[in-house]
């Protein structure tokens, strides 16, 4: 005799919320009684991030959802925009760890208020009201900060930019990259331990540095660095993830910013 055939329902709930979300769902089909227990709200309430329901007060369209499986899924099937459109939320499918995509609008970039520098303007690839196009500059600092509280706690995240280049792009071939803790590292000991990220379509074949990837969403990304967010109760403040290019005299045209996109990996 199966041992959970004997078990209260509400139990057998309470095991299966050990588990994963896709175990959860192969152990629905073993029988009614499974299937039954793996739809409660007891299950789907562990997987969801102990502060969605802040998160789904946020969005800037209603979700609409039955119970807390049908959120978790609407949650994971697609993004949603928070804060007024500043930023996207979605979550890791297979284990419910939060993703967070900031927007330009989101980001603090030098010189992004001059419009004969930088101007903000309409792609019909991205899910925000507006990208960052950049029309010259010299210095190229681009930054995108979030609170560590934000995101999944115990879990190894990478934050990546998410980008294009116009076809007339030019000085983007090399760029320092580097992400801190805010709280625990200054600039100057961010910067001396930078990695080297190329943001050129067309990068010569001799230079060394990380490689942008293609996204399914028509976007190129490229990893700006990785880091691991501790227990949920270590307030670490916010962890901030950079581009810097300092070099006098080398202009950089045609970067086409949608984010910086803080995922788990």
């Amino acid at each position: 005799m199966n041992p959970f055939t004997i078990l209260p329902e509400g139990c057998v709930s309470e095991i299966i919320s050990f588990t994963t979300p896709v175990d959860t769902i192969r152990s629905s089909v073993i029988s009614r009684e499974f299937k039954a227990a793996a739809e409660s709200d007891v299950v789907w309430d562990k997987f969801l991030p102990s502060d969605h329901q802040n998160i789904v007060f946020r969005s800037v369209s209603p979700i609409l959802f039955d119970n807390k499986k049908d959120l978790y899924f609407r949650l994971s099937q697609s993004p949603i925009l928070l804060d007024e459109g500043k930023m996207s939320f979605w979550l890791d499918k297979t284990n419910g760890k939060k993703c967070y995509l900031l927007s330009s609008r989101e980001l603090t970039i030098s010189f992004s208020d001059t419009e004969l520098f930088w101007e903000h303007t309409f792609d019909a690839d991205s899910r925000f009201p507006e990208v960052a196009f950049l029309n010259n500059v010299d210095l190229l600092d681009i930054r995108g900060k979030i609170g560590t509280r934000e995101l999944s706690s115990r879990t190894n995240y990478a934050a990546y930019l998410v980008f294009k280049v116009s076809e007339r792009y030019h000085g983007l071939e090399s760029t320092n990259a580097m992400v801190r803790f805010v709280n625990q590292e200054n600039e100057d000991e961010a910067e001396e331990r930078a990695t080297i990220v190329i943001l050129a379509a067309r990068a010569p074949r001799n230079l060394k540095g990380r490689l942008p990837e293609k996204r399914t969403d028509g976007w190129l990304e490229v990893e700006i660095g990785k880091f691991y967010n501790g227990e949920s109760g270590d307030d670490n403040g916010d962890v901030e993830a950079r581009l810097l290019d300092s070099r006098p005299l080398h202009a950089k045209v045609g970067l086409i910013i949608e984010g910086i996109e803080f995922r788990p990996i």
